[in-house]
């Protein structure tokens, strides 16, 4: 499988606009709306996480962590941040709403994932 290059992938433009919104924004957005944008703009990325999580239990994981599968994620497709001056990443603040939503779409898993109260919208 070839890798993607960062500029090459579809949508970079849009997600740019979604990640850094007109200065003057009346309010700033909470984590659970960037995550909506985020994630209508990237359905790959939960068909990744899909995928990888159904490779651990098969492997007989007891416990599998969206920390792991987002570096996975990140080494595999290139997709990380690689400067300070790039704006298209996986935020880390996503990891916690993956995991709710794995495991909303795949109630079986529940026992592979650790999930706390939400600390912030």
């Amino acid at each position: 499988m070839s890798a993607v290059l960062q500029e090459q992938l579809p949508g970079l433009e849009t997600v740019r606009r979604v990640v850094q919104p007109a200065t003057g924004t009346a309010r700033q957005q909470t984590i659970q709306e960037r995550f909506e944008q985020f994630h209508a703009l990237n359905g790959w990325v939960l068909a990744d996480l899909e995928r990888l999580t159904a490779e651990c239990i098969d492997a007989k994981f007891t416990k599998v962590s969206l920390g792991m599968l987002f570096e996975l994620v990140r080494y595999s497709y290139g997709r990380a941040t690689l400067s300070a001056d790039d704006d298209f990443r996986l935020n880390n603040d996503y990891r916690s709403r993956y995991a709710r939503l794995l495991i909303e779409q795949h109630p079986e898993w529940a026992p592979y994932f650790e999930v706390r109260a939400l600390r912030a919208d």
